[in-house]
């Protein structure tokens, strides 16, 4: 009998040198590498550590989201098993790309992501499907010169189970029945603004596409005929109809079809449905959790009503959790239905609902005293006594969105600190909230976003308990609270190590030191300082030596603000992907060392004084991974017509503004 003899553990490189890292096993070195996906510098560290882990990571790497398309060829030498691909960021994808796709990771490709990509055809998509079998999700949104051509294409591939054509305007129902008959796994599809696709292309999707989950048809011409067919599918849980116009009552009363399986319905914007309609389409579904009725636009010239006779169509729905109205008008036999629902509802909202009083308000929260999340956004008729009622009844809140709610008082912010501890989510934005209720709201140490915008009345001294007391704070609104100075940016820049986005535009108050604050939050990706006259490049320098996850960047009218705050953003802010220089002091110079930023897609620079149309034609073609650009109209035929007809040939979007030029306000020195 033979002994087996042991496995000598392999080298992690095909490098035979002595490497110290050899002594661990590529299986603990993955395990590594999957607690850094979520971190591409920490990613990119690890790979440049030694030729054993480079090798190794490019072997591990699943999911890709390259920066341009002219890194592909590299891409597919050094990641050979890749099965995730975002090419969002690339605008230019043609069908080469997609040939030499397909062949690369044929074997492995499960999902791409071609929602912001132009310039491919059906035959490059046909080679992607023929090839990648094993691709289970796609996304063509957006993709207006796609044609029944490219659904046919669509439907080489069998295996596919979510599908996103969101506004392929093109697409008609001959192409959709390609993909019904061709893609029968299907379980996710999104159909939204394809305003080609009709009763027919549907229909043939429900009989074809047994397996649907979840579909999408906003915007869609289509009426009841083809609903029967859909309620037919026994799987589907997710259905919405935003938008469907063709939608009426005496078309759903002669539906004879329901859905015991659906569990979210959308119906908001359907003006020509009412309760009979609605209690038509969803009789006999027992699975209901969800439902959506917003109309969602206030220019509607009638505005549906939450009656009594609407609420009762949902009273055989005990697992219902969420009901969303914005847009509606309430009444009082709508309200006491609604109090009367023998449902666990956890999340509510009332947005812009004309009629909703103290009254009406106070009856439905005590009725239903679960409630998670709660949206009063723009209810103006309530006041103390409903915020009294809601926190003293819903103390499990997590999310009370109540933005210009103008004659709530200040006092009634206190007691939303007191009562609603485990509170992640508030917006306060055009209220009337003062330190003290600051101070109140500071005891919910859950709290991950507080917009305070175009609060008056809130000073450093309440932003300060918040930013001692509220450590996990992602998301922070100060637009417009003009009370607030560096000492209370200094209190969220210290305590708030989470921080991922605030926005302190137009407070005249802000200087650099707010700036350098700021820049110990690491993790912050999004900061607007537009109109803040007293910061200058010395802030903006620490922002981007402190903090390199910044992706959007405005600085409109920050008029201290000049190529010195450029050059560090070049060097430090590689994530960079929207910025506003508008009104700045930037010239030449600095825009073109902004261009170096390889992530840089979206820009807006309007009356740059500085700016010459041979520094900007400089810039705009260093700026490889471009996709929209705003710009002064009068640029327009100085600009070399050859550069923009090479940006847009590469899926640049120009858009030319004639925006008068707004005076200067006298400079803050910084």
């Amino acid at each position: 009998m033979k002994t087996q003899s042991k496995r000598r553990p392999q080298p992690l490189s095909p490098d035979s040198s002595p490497n110290p890292f050899d002594i661990l096993t590529e299986e603990i070195v993955c395990k590594i590498l999957d607690h850094l996906h979520n971190d591409p510098f920490a990613t990119k560290a690890f790979s440049l550590t030694c030729k054993a882990f480079y090798f190794i990571e490019s072997r591990h790497r699943r999911i890709l989201k390259p920066l341009r398309p002219e890194l592909l060829p590299r891409i597919f030498h050094r990641y050979p098993f890749v099965s995730h691909l975002d090419l969002s960021m690339c605008p230019r994808v043609d069908d080469n790309t997609l040939n030499v796709i397909s062949s690369t990771w044929k074997a492995t490709l499960q999902s791409i992501n071609l929602s912001r990509s132009r310039f491919f055809t059906n035959a490059g998509l046909s080679s992607l499907f023929v090839n990648c079998s094993g691709l289970v999700e796609v996304d063509l949104c957006n993709a207006t010169q796609l044609t029944d051509l490219a659904a046919s294409a669509i439907a080489e591939a069998k295996n596919l189970e979510r599908l996103s054509l969101a506004r392929c305007k093109s697409i008609t129902d001959m192409g959709i029945g390609c993909i019904a008959v061709g893609c029968r796994k299907l379980r996710s599809l999104c159909l939204k603004w394809c305003l080609r696709v009709g009763d027919l292309g549907v229909e043939l999707i429900a009989l074809k596409c047994k397996q649907i989950r979840s579909l999408d048809l906003s915007y869609l011409p289509i009426t009841e005929k083809s609903l029967n067919s859909v309620l037919q599918l026994q799987h589907l849980e997710d259905l919405v109809l935003e938008g469907c116009h063709g939608i009426d009552d005496d078309g759903l009363s002669t539906l004879d079809q329901s859905c015991k399986s659906l569990k979210m319905l959308n119906l908001s914007n359907c003006q020509n449905v009412t309760h009979t309609g609605l209690s038509s389409l969803i009789n006999g579904t027992e699975q209901l959790q969800q439902i959506i009725l917003a109309y969602g636009s206030s220019v509607s010239p009638k505005l549906p009503k939450v009656t009594s006779d609407l609420v009762k169509c949902l009273n055989a729905y005990s697992k219902l959790q969420s009901i969303k109205l914005d847009g509606c008008t309430v009444t009082w036999s709508g309200i006491k239905a609604m109090a009367s629902l023998n449902a666990p509802v956890k999340e509510l909202s009332l947005s812009k609902c004309l009629g909703l009083t103290d009254d009406g308000l106070s009856f439905l929260v005590q009725s239903h005293k679960d409630l998670r999340k709660l949206d009063i956004t723009c209810c103006r008729k309530i006041t103390y006594t409903s915020i009294d009622i809601i926190t003293n009844s819903c103390t499990s809140l997590t999310s009370l969105r109540m933005e210009s709610c103008s004659l709530v008082p200040k006092e009634a912010f206190v007691l939303i600190g007191a009562r609603c501890s485990f509170l992640e989510e508030l917006d306060a934005t055009d209220n009337e909230i003062d330190d003290e209720g600051l101070k109140s709201i500071s005891r919910c140490s859950k709290l991950s976003i507080l917009k305070l915008g175009i609060c008056s009345n809130i000073s450093d001294e309440g932003l300060a308990k918040v930013g001692s007391s509220c450590s996990m704070l992602k998301e922070v609104d100060l637009y417009r609270s003009v009370a607030i100075s560096d000492e209370g940016i200094a209190a969220i820049g210290e305590g708030c190590p989470a921080l991922e986005m605030i926005n302190i535009a137009y407070n005249d108050k802000i200087t650099d030191n707010s700036l350098i604050s700021l820049s110990k939050c690491r993790l912050l990706k999004a900061l607007e300082i537009r109109g803040c006259l007293g910061v200058s490049s010395i802030g903006l320098s620490a922002i981007a030596v402190g903090c390199k996850q910044l992706t959007v960047l405005d600085i409109k009218k920050c008029f201290n603000i000049n190529d010195n705050g450029m050059l560090p953003l070049a060097q430090f802010s590689q994530n960079l992907k929207q910025i506003n220089l508008s009104y700045c002091s930037v010239t030449d110079v600095g825009l073109v060392a902004l261009a170096s930023i390889s992530r840089l897609q979206n820009m807006t620079i309007l009356h740059l004084a500085g700016l010459t149309p041979n520094g900007l034609a400089a810039a705009l073609l260093a700026c490889r991974a471009l996709t929209k650009v705003k710009l002064h109209a009068s640029f327009r035929p100085l600009l070399p017509q050859s550069i923009l007809g090479y940006m847009e040939a590469h899926g640049c979007v120009f858009h030319w503004r004639d925006k008068a030029f707004q005076e200067e306000p006298s400079k803050v020195t910084p």
